[in-house]
């Protein structure tokens, strides 16, 4: 019997996630990752948040339902690195990014799978709705979701080769409806559990607020001086001014980090008609703003790129691309550009191309690969 050990969050798909594979016959280990410890009165789980001590609760009340064994693993040190830091650092550098995909690359997989491998298990396993599956050319890759509104493959292309090999994702075959009617007729406790939402470290979603407390923290807890005034590395955190596209100052922000490409409210200024972020300029600590046409364009350059139905690039592939996770996707053209670089021109311009985040790219139901926006 092979052993797989099955992420709980404490959620519902999840939980039937570790139910359909002991179904299958698997010796099935329930595992919670304990990544944020300095909760107060469970206020990051009521905020949507997935691993924190009332989701430690909830999974270990379902493993004892479904009779499986269950242990909390603590990854803290693996988040804070991998995640927090790098969130922090993405918009110091003015770029939007995407922790969900860090968490999952680094945490979810890269430092769960090695300690589920060390006690014995064959597998890890997860409740993202989505399918992996292995290629005619021996490669594997992640398949959408039968539901498309619940698909999660933006979130999990940047998993490796290995990774994947060594991965179940039973909950892709299923609606989510059919997920919590298999919960409520197992009665497991979180059968109608709403669905996490947003950051789970940032449980208001006052992401500014969040950057400029940890990095006062930090920079206390490493007995620097918290005045962030002339580093500029903390840039971001300072007021500076917007601009208009012909580059005339029409007004001053809050710092460069309260905002991000194609937004339009918060910005605090009227110029009689709807102003949208064009651009962010860390250098010179200007935001510019544009009308709502301007924000558009046909092109994007990714980096950092991870493959996973194909091997790489041979001349031009056509495909459709993902520059969000609730972005329906459009066709393009990608090609090669650089060592690790790639050009991506779609048949029509697309809004808000965001610096930091995500690209991803299909052709069908498969995932081809993705990289992020540069």
């Amino acid at each position: 019997m092979e052993k797989v050990v099955v992420g709980m969050s404490g959620g519902v798909d999840s939980s039937v996630a570790a139910y359909l594979l002991k179904k299958a016959g698997y010796d099935v280990i329930g595992v919670t990752m304990q990544i944020w410890q300095d909760e107060d009165s469970c206020t990051i789980e009521e905020n949507g948040g997935c691993c924190g001590l009332s989701a430690v609760e909830d999974a270990r009340r379902v493993a004892a339902v479904l009779d499986i064994p269950y242990y909390v693993m603590n990854f803290k040190q693996e988040f804070k690195k991998h995640v927090i830091d790098y969130f922090v650092s993405e918009y110091l550098q003015a770029r939007t990014p995407n922790p969900c995909i860090a968490c999952n690359r680094f945490v979810k997989w890269e430092a769960l799978l090695k300690r589920s491998l060390d006690i014995g298990a064959s597998y890890i396993a997860t409740g993202h709705y989505a399918g992996i599956v292995k290629l005619p050319n021996g490669r594997y890759t992640i398949k959408k979701s039968v539901t498309q509104s619940k698909d999660q493959t933006y979130a999990l292309y940047n998993l490796t080769q290995f990774q994947l090999a060594h991965t179940l994702m039973p909950v892709g075959a299923y609606s989510k409806d059919e997920i919590r009617a298999i919960a409520a007729q197992l009665k497991l406790p979180v059968a109608n559990k709403p669905d996490s939402q947003e950051i789970c470290f940032v449980p208001d979603n006052d992401y500014a607020a969040f950057i400029e407390e940890y990095i006062r923290d930090n920079k206390l807890a490493d007995n620097e001086p918290a005045d962030k005034s002339g580093d500029k590395k903390y840039a971001g955190l300072l007021p500076g001014n917007f601009i208009n596209t012909a580059g005339e100052v029409i007004g001053r922000h809050k710092g460069y980090i309260h905002y991000t490409i194609g937004q339009r409210k918060g910005l605090g200024i009227a110029m009689g008609q709807p102003m949208f972020v064009k651009e962010i300029r860390p250098d010179s600590n200007e935001v510019v703003l544009a009308g709502a046409n301007e924000v558009f364009s046909d092109r994007l350059k990714a980096r950092n790129i991870n493959f996973m139905a194909i091997e790489g690039l041979d001349g031009e592939l056509e495909v459709e691309a993902k520059i969000r996770y609730s972005h329906k996707g459009a066709r393009c053209v990608i090609r090669q550009t650089g060592e690790d670089e790639i050009l991506c021109v779609f048949e029509e311009p697309q809004r808000a191309i965001t610096p930091g985040q995500a690209v991803v790219f299909y052709q069908g139901d498969y995932c081809i690969g993705g990289g992020t926006i540069v």
